[in-house]
């Protein structure tokens, strides 16, 4: 069964998308960019700081639905210009910091707003048998 995750504690949806989508105990998280949902606008800042918006926003979506960072097993994560990819990365480190989830990252020629960031994460509801 699908089923639709939605937060104000995450910037909504601003297309015909869903926050977050959940089927047989797996969640998909839409792309995220530094938008802080309290006021709708893109974060000033460098990369770094709109990596940590990202991971808020990742964070507010992922408890709404009733999963965490320790569940998340793939992220794709998108850049404005590779050349930020060591700043990101420290910030990426610091959220998962162990049991890492597989990753992907990609320059892209443009983000929503002129962000510097984007990602999306997939994240699978542990087993509490195992």
């Amino acid at each position: 069964m699908k089923r639709i995750i939605k937060t104000s504690d995450a910037p909504a949806a601003i297309g015909p998308y869903s926050q977050a989508v959940e089927v047989n105990g797996t969640l998909y998280v839409s792309g995220q960019i530094g938008i802080d949902p309290a006021t709708g606008k893109l974060v000033e800042g460098d990369i770094q700081v709109q990596t940590k918006q990202v991971f808020r926003n990742i964070e507010a979506i992922l408890r709404a639905a009733g999963y965490s960072f320790v569940e998340v097993v793939k992220s794709t994560c998108f850049l404005s210009d590779i050349s930020n990819f060591r700043a990101m990365n420290e910030v990426y480190g610091q959220i998962y910091f162990e049991n890492h989830p597989a990753r992907s990252a990609f320059a892209v020629k443009e983000l929503p707003l002129g962000a510097l960031i984007e990602i999306e994460t997939i994240a699978v509801k542990q087993d509490q048998s195992e």
